[in-house]
């Protein structure tokens, strides 16, 4: 929804005024909470954000008297009537409520206040950048840029770690956690402090779901619908056929997203008493919270120095977390189509049966897509073949390890593929076990997930061309459904792209830390770990060059946009060819 304003220069310094006051907003919150003593008095900074609440709520007033139509304003910004009576009961409250301190009381609801404002421009911004038609895909990189600019900042604030911490390192942790990969130069639970890791958590939520859906996301729940443009805009980027599915897909991707790692997380709080001390009992339920959306959005972040290591005798291990990784990486389409068809399998055991059901029934019945098939089979096989690869190549290793068992091996690999959490030790295994889950991570999650990598759907495409070739066969079939000639270009492109950029990346790796003698195979899986988003080590990363850490920086950040998004933001004006030259046949292989 956008509201019209009459005097539209007013309306456009007001939003230029707003930039000033968020930026205004961001710094007073740095000097007051990343420094143990302020290098500017903090009663000048309360004063600072007091003067901004006044305004916030000034060009609030100027822009009703400026709207063509009162009931659209209203309807953009129904939720500052609750919010603003909340903040007139406390300051009316203020000195019964603080024991006699009420200047303060009313200075932290003002901070309050000011944070909810400063989220909601913030993501109404990033909807309305990515709506704009300039070129969406250099949107998104610039966003992704400075969200990753910005969480490096936030961590080399002095509360934020306990040990130093450089410019690089702030920035690959930063790129890391936004990018949901989980590869770490820093031990995250040891070296960031309580707020250095709550920034790290923040990162990989906006990451993983993505700092524009975020947007549009806030703005559906503050009850604002969005325009068609805007809608266009969500509809690429949640992967979407249909566009008049968006606002109930992005709708059920934050419904979705909180309940299942809420209930990952309600799971997830006894599983700590196992190993008694590793973590205190004021930490639980923020420990369980982290690792629940670490392993939702795919992230691998762990606050133990050995991951999961201690825990892997811990049903909850594989119970828990295989199920969250799992349902990360499929995709919020695939989920939101499964969510539907068991819906309506639902309403019909408790509907009553009529005589001819289907004669009046004008709506389709719900059914498994061509996506969701494909997504949940590949994923299925993936998970049995990695573990079956792992177990087999370790059994037969020249040094056995007789690890991983079963549970082991089907956890790696189901965290291969994008998660990156870890049972074992990874630099312990064999080659051959290192060159599955290579592949594995190549492979990745699903399209429109949490997940990097090619994504199963484009892996699935790539097998089905090469048996239609070998068949003979003139289409690519797959569940009895053709698919589309572009679609299968866009598949090999993609494959291609990705398999360049891994490989450029490991000889560039192996250029730049070739004093450290560290042996290829550890510097390809490094390399594929980043450029997957999937965070798994063998454990040279912290011990990497500057430049080798900024390497696999690029690769995270590609791997996250995807190699299409890059190439769709170069090729954005270039128009397709209008004519096309005569065919001759070519032998090939």
């Amino acid at each position: 929804m956008k509201v019209e304003y009459k005097n539209k220069t007013l309306d456009a310094v007001i939003v230029g005024l707003n930039l000033l006051g968020i930026m205004a907003v961001a710094f007073t919150f740095v000097l007051l909470y990343g420094f143990d003593q302020p290098p500017l008095p903090r009663k000048t900074l309360h004063g600072i954000d007091i003067g901004i609440f006044f305004f916030f709520i000034t060009e609030k007033i100027i822009r009703y008297f400026n709207a063509v139509s009162k009931r659209e304003f209203f309807r953009l910004y129904w939720f500052e009537i609750p919010l603003l009576g909340l903040m007139f009961v406390l300051f009316l409250s203020a000195d019964a409520m603080s024991a006699g301190q009420p200047y303060m009381l009313i200075v932290q609801g003002i901070s309050v206040y000011l944070v909810v404002q400063a989220i909601d421009k913030v993501c109404r911004g990033t909807v309305h950048i990515a709506s704009t038609g300039r070129n969406p895909a250099r949107s998104l990189i610039a966003l992704f840029v400075i969200l990753i600019l910005a969480g490096g900042g936030l961590l080399m604030l002095p509360r934020a770690y306990n040990t130093e911490i450089t410019f690089t390192d702030a920035i690959f942790t930063a790129t890391s956690a936004a990018c949901v990969t989980g590869l770490t130069v820093k031990d995250t639970g040891r070296d960031f402090t309580l707020m250095g890791q709550i920034v790290i958590v923040v990162l990989i939520q906006l990451g993983g779901l993505g700092i524009v859906i975020f947007g549009a996301v806030l703005g559906l729940l503050l009850g604002q619908s969005m325009t068609m443009r805007e809608q266009v805009a969500m509809q690429d980027l949640l992967s979407e056929q249909t566009l008049s599915r968006i606002s109930k897909l992005i709708g059920f991707v934050i419904v979705a997203t909180l309940f299942i790692e809420g209930v990952g997380a309600i799971c997830l709080y006894p599983m700590w008493d196992q190993v008694p001390g590793m973590v205190r009992p004021e930490y639980r339920w923020f420990f369980s919270v982290f690792h629940s959306i670490s392993a939702f959005c795919n992230a691998g972040f762990s606050l133990f120095n050995k991951n999961l290591m201690d825990y892997r005798n811990n049903p909850g291990t594989y119970l828990v977390f295989c199920p969250l990784i799992i349902l990360g990486g499929l995709g919020f389409s695939v989920l939101y189509n499964l969510a539907d068809v068991f819906g309506q399998k639902v309403k019909k055991l408790f509907k009553k049966e009529v005589v001819y059901p289907d004669v009046f029934q004008i709506r389709s019945p719900r059914r498994l897509t061509l996506q969701s098939k494909i997504v949940l089979t590949v994923t299925a096989l993936l998970i049995v073949g990695g573990t079956l690869g792992l177990m087999l190549f370790e059994f037969y290793s020249p040094k056995p390890t007789r690890d991983p068992r079963f549970l082991s091996a089907m956890f790696q690999s189901i965290t291969a593929r994008t998660a990156g959490f870890n049972t074992i030790d990874i630099a312990g295994l064999a080659s051959s076990s290192k060159l599955v889950l290579i592949v594995l991570m190549f492979i990745g999650g699903s399209p429109g997930s949490t997940a990097g990598g090619i994504k199963t759907v484009t892996f699935a495409l790539v097998v089905m061309v090469i048996y239609a070739t070998l068949r003979k066969r003139r289409d690519v079939e797959m569940f009895r459904r053709a698919v589309p000639l572009v679609v299968l270009g866009r598949a090999v492109t993609i494959t291609v792209l990705y398999g360049a950029v891994l490989l450029a990346g490991t000889l560039a790796m192996a250029i730049t830390d070739r004093g450290s003698q560290f042996p290829l195979e550890d510097v390809a899986f490094e390399a594929a770990s980043a450029l997957g988003t999937v965070g798994l080590s063998t454990g040279i990363t912290p011990s990497l060059t500057s430049e080798g850490k900024w390497i696999l920086i690029g690769a995270m950040l590609i791997g996250r946009l995807g190699p299409m998004t890059l190439l769709t933001a170069l090729m954005f004006n270039i128009k397709p060819a209008q004519y096309d030259y005569p065919v001759e046949p070519l032998m090939v292989g």
